[in-house]
């Protein structure tokens, strides 16, 4: 069985291996489901018992589906959508009745043995999901803190107004005066008020999940937290870093070997060679985007506050007499390289070479 969700809809294609059955049922129904899949078991002449396989591509649904098809005994799998393999014509039909098939048909082959077919998303337990939850509320939150801020400048500037306003400090409204030395225009006073108002609500917000976050870090519970409390005791590592690094990337997946731990942060290369030509499309992009754009941070943090460590030696041997665009190039190397670094060290217990520990922080035994 595939399915092929949309917002109101789920289209389901069936197949016993010789023929493809399609079904249309309303979104989120999970006794339709359950109905949907007897039938279809009944009219290809399949057992009640009959086991059933299953997959749909990860997208805004989410994993709530995969948990709902485990509950009724399915065996199912999230596959990343663009694994997908496509026809490379410039036009070519694509619904939704032609997707489902085109999953099942996927999905005979993948259970036939082509594991590589495309790659299938891990799928985080509920508590695991749920851990990533204040982080990304908080990065959401330090977003819309900064549009309200730039708001309330603009709305300012607009007068001529010319104040020194910290944006942690009040801003008495009523005591503003434009360019002409008059009060504020009555409207655009009400407006700051409002604009004012959501900024001080925002903060009141950040500051209880700031708190919070602090105290799992100083009495960590799950394994993730333990990983934060690990990584933030190297220089260079802050607790907003080894929270995201924890809860997105390492707190709940398992890593063979380095070249996974490359590719799902997308730092990997994506060399393009065929016949004569060959060149570098620069890395994939692939994976956990936060993880991505935070390492190339670190990276250069790594270079200042870990400057005597091998890996910043590294750096300048290979790219620091190099111009501007060498050395970004240089930086995201060195960022994936950072990376599977901290993976040693968090599985481990090996500490970066020539790293430094921050002060009366003691790395834990292995």
């Amino acid at each position: 069985m595939a399915l092929e969700l949309s917002n109101k809809k789920w289209k389901l294609a069936f197949s016993n291996r010789q023929r493809i059955r399609q079904v249309t049922l309303a979104a989120a129904g999970s006794q339709a489901l359950r109905e949907a899949l007897a039938l279809a078991k009944q009219r290809l002449g399949l057992p009640s018992d009959a086991p059933v396989r299953s997959c749909y591509e990860a997208g805004r649904d989410g994993f709530w589906v995969h948990r709902l098809l485990q509950s009724l005994g399915v065996d199912n799998v999230v596959v990343d959508p663009a694994s997908i393999e496509v026809p490379r014509r410039a036009r070519r039909a694509k619904t939704d009745r032609l997707d489902a098939e085109k999953l099942v048909r996927m999905l005979m082959r993948y259970a036939g043995g082509e594991s590589t077919l495309w790659r299938v998303v891990r799928v985080p337990t509920a508590q695991q999901e749920d851990q990533r939850r204040p982080h990304r509320e908080l990065d959401r939150l330090t977003g819309e803190r900064t549009a309200h801020r730039a708001r309330v400048r603009s709305l300012l500037a607009l007068h001529g107004v010319a104040v020194a306003w910290k944006p942690q400090g009040k801003l008495a409204v009523e005591s503003l005066r434009d360019w002409e030395g008059q009060p504020l225009p009555e409207q655009l006073r009400a407006e700051l008020e409002r604009e004012l108002a959501r900024l001080e609500l925002l903060q009141q917000q950040m500051a209880v999940l700031e708190k919070q976050q602090q105290q799992r870090l100083r009495e960590p519970q799950t394994a993730a937290e333990r990983q934060a409390a690990a990584l933030v005791k190297l220089r260079a590592i802050g607790p907003v870093s080894g929270r995201l690094l924890s809860e997105e990337f390492f707190g709940w997946r398992q890593f063979k070997n380095r070249r996974e731990v490359g590719s799902l942060s997308g730092l990997t290369g994506t060399p393009y060679a065929s016949g004569e030509m060959a060149r570098e499309q620069g890395i994939s992009k692939a994976g956990n985007k936060r993880v991505r754009w935070l390492m190339i941070e670190l990276a250069w943090s790594w270079l200042f506050y870990q400057s005597q460590s091998e890996l910043s030696r590294w750096y300048r041997r290979r790219f620091g007499t190099g111009n501007a665009r060498q050395r970004r190039i240089g930086i995201v190397a060195l960022a994936r390289k950072l990376l599977v670094a901290l993976w040693k060290y968090l599985e481990r217990g090996e500490l970066p070479a020539g790293a430094q520990l921050k002060k009366g922080a003691v790395l834990a035994a292995a």
